[in-house]
């Protein structure tokens, strides 16, 4: 079976650790035997310490806050049987009791001969209300996002502001899952930015704004149309 990115390998978690962007992560979904795969991140943000656990869908629907459980177990459900891309917003609770808001974004993931859909792959991003994770690391992270978007402003600062009103999520949400999909596809920041703004703003529409799976599908193969 292929592992559905088309050459592209997961991130390097190594490139991700030391503290650093524990807030997004990836994971696998395979549809033929209900496999799950996590990357460290995730782990974490289920209150796991990394390669101490094999997600089963029993496991993902266990952490599930009460009050979203039917939400996703129905968009589980409609997984399996159309096998097509989504994106959710929900609440996981970890190992210790702790709620977390997620932002759920996945594509389809294709087989061998690239046109059999085997499952699904994407991201979480935790956008927990920064006085639960502490004002003191909500600072560190403003702080670190401020020095790094001095020198190309405008192009991160208009995808920043696209992927806040798309996924309803705030500003130092939308830099930490701009810088991470730029590690993970090993993509220049300013050049991925500016590549899913103009995305966003070349999509055809007219009163109504397309559906989320639309802006999903191009942020998570942006890197792609990055010209070298």
């Amino acid at each position: 079976m292929s592992d559905g990115h088309d050459g592209e390998q997961p991130p390097d978690d190594g490139a991700l650790a030391g503290g650093e962007h524990q807030h997004v992560g990836w994971f696998r979904f395979y549809l033929a035997d209900e496999r799950w795969e996590w990357s460290e991140q995730v782990e974490r943000m289920h209150g796991y310490q990394p390669g101490t656990v094999h997600p089963t869908t029993e496991l993902v629907l266990a952490h599930k806050h009460p009050d979203d459980f039917g939400h996703v177990s129905a968009t589980l459900a409609e997984i399996r049987r159309t096998g097509a891309a989504f994106s959710t917003r929900h609440r996981i609770v970890d190992t210790h009791g702790d709620t977390h808001h997620v932002v759920v974004v996945a594509d389809r993931l294709f087989g061998d001969d690239g046109v059999t859909v085997v499952g699904s792959h994407g991201f979480y991003i935790d956008v927990t209300p920064s006085a639960q994770s502490g004002a003191r690391d909500q600072q560190e992270r403003v702080s670190e996002a401020v020095a790094e978007i001095a020198e190309a402003r405008s192009g991160i600062e208009q995808a920043k502001g696209m992927l806040m009103l798309i996924y309803r999520i705030n500003a130092d949400a939308a830099f930490e899952l701009l810088r991470w999909r730029s590690q993970e596809t090993n993509t220049k920041l300013r050049a991925l930015a500016e590549r899913i703004a103009r995305d966003f703003l070349e999509l055809d529409y007219q009163e109504l704004l397309p559906h989320r799976s639309v802006y999903d599908r191009l942020l998570l193969t942006a890197h792609l149309r990055v010209e070298s």
